[in-house]
């Protein structure tokens, strides 16, 4: 069958059924998808991978718990550059890319040039994080927000 290019507009009400259980459970088998979704296996399962082939699923992953496997500090970095430019905005993706610690990376607009989502495994941790965002280069400043809790993270987007 030829793959075809889907946009959100061609979805009909089964895919987005399958999409948003799939979010809520990317274990659950075919058979169960099939049966939330109010169709067959069979043709469940080519939706699905044709929603993959499309780019709509990008993956499945594990919800881990960071706290129990010692990350114990989660927190937020503003990051303003010296420059806009866009070898120094590439360059800096791709220098924190490479930190373990870093969850999320979104260049933005309005108080900063990057949003940094980071986990460190307790405050001296956090600090060396820190200190290696201030002194890398082109960064000319740097605001930490410590996350005290969070009430509420959901993966994906409202279907």
């Amino acid at each position: 069958m030829p793959q075809r290019d889907l946009d959100p507009v061609q979805l009909d009400a089964i895919d987005r059924r399958i999409l948003a259980e799939l979010q809520q459970d990317g274990r659950m088998t075919n058979v169960e998808l099939a049966s939330r979704a109010g169709i067959s296996p069979p043709p469940c399962l080519r939706r699905v991978r044709r929603l993959e082939e499309a780019g709509f699923i990008r993956g499945y992953h594990a919800e881990t718990d960071g706290q129990k496997l010692g990350w114990q500090i989660s927190f937020f970095a503003i990051v303003g550059l010296e420059s806009q430019k866009h070898a120094v905005l590439d360059g800096f993706e791709s220098l924190v890319g490479g930190w373990p610690e870093l969850r999320e990376c979104h260049m933005i607009r309005g108080g900063g040039d990057f949003l940094l989502k980071l986990v460190a495994r307790d405050a001296t941790h956090e600090n060396q994080i820190t200190e290696r965002l201030t002194a890398a280069p082109n960064v000319a400043r740097v605001q930490t927000l410590q996350t005290i809790r969070t009430s509420r993270s959901l993966a994906g987007v409202p279907i």
